[in-house]
């Protein structure tokens, strides 16, 4: 089994040897492909709707590994014991629900080593959250598939509630496009910010000359947007 670009790079992110919890597992295949190359010895495969859980657990019987990955029924960590995970993937998924299953599972999410997160919207709001919690931020990636680009990290959970030093500092430019990213200037990033110019850009010259309060109100938008998108292009000037 190969797994699509962007799955492939979240479990690239997973520790060796760490014992997975994969929340919102859907057909499994993150775990499948870790246990079924020895890169982790076992997994718990969770979801919390039915027909994703049949369609996990029929994959990984076609896969032979029945005894190295368990499924559960659960929302989030709510089935997960504290300890009985190192690390915990939660891929695909919005902002808003990523950061509840965070919120809600913490108890759980304190006790591992590390989270792959990969969140399909508001990845700002992520970051503010992580920072705010007092989680570590140990590597970022960002890939494109398909014309899509899926940015994604790796944290270190915090070990006690909140952050005694107070949350680390970003600007709005890095909570959007990720210190990392930035400050390592990743080729995928450059590409997505270029694009991101050019096509605001070709948006605010059509609108131009339009009279309509909205027109102007998305014109106000678009160059707010479009000058966050030069201030991260900036970073890459500094080479």
């Amino acid at each position: 089994m190969e797994l699509s670009k962007r799955l492939k790079a979240v479990a690239d992110m997973v520790e060796t040897g760490a014992v997975l919890a994969d929340i919102g597992t859907d057909h499994a295949y993150i775990p499948i492909w870790l246990v079924s190359r020895g890169l982790v010895p076992r997994a718990v495969a969770m979801d919390v709707n039915e027909g994703p859980l049949k369609r996990a657990q029929e994959n990984i019987r076609q896969n032979g590994l029945e005894e190295k990955i368990e499924t559960r029924r659960s929302d989030g960590f709510a089935a997960l014991v504290p300890g009985e995970a190192d690390a915990a993937v939660i891929a695909g998924m919005g902002g808003g629900l990523t950061i509840r299953l965070l919120s809600e599972g913490m108890d759980v999410v304190r006790r591992l080593s590390e989270c792959i997160l990969q969140p399909q919207s508001e990845i700002d709001k992520v970051r503010t959250f992580l920072l705010e919690e007092g989680f570590s931020f140990i590597r970022e990636d960002l890939v494109e598939e398909d014309g899509k680009y899926y940015p994604m990290m790796k944290v270190r959970p915090p070990v006690y509630p909140g952050n005694a030093s107070g949350p680390e500092k970003w600007t709005d430019t890095e909570l959007l496009y990720g210190r990392l990213l930035l400050t390592e200037r990743h080729p995928v990033l450059r590409e997505y910010l270029e694009r991101e110019i050019r096509i605001k850009s070709g948006i605010i010259r059509s609108l131009e000359g339009n009279e309509t309060g909205r027109a102007a109100q998305r014109i106000r938008e678009l160059k707010n947007e479009l000058e966050q998108a030069e201030k991260g292009l900036g970073y890459y000037a500094l080479q």
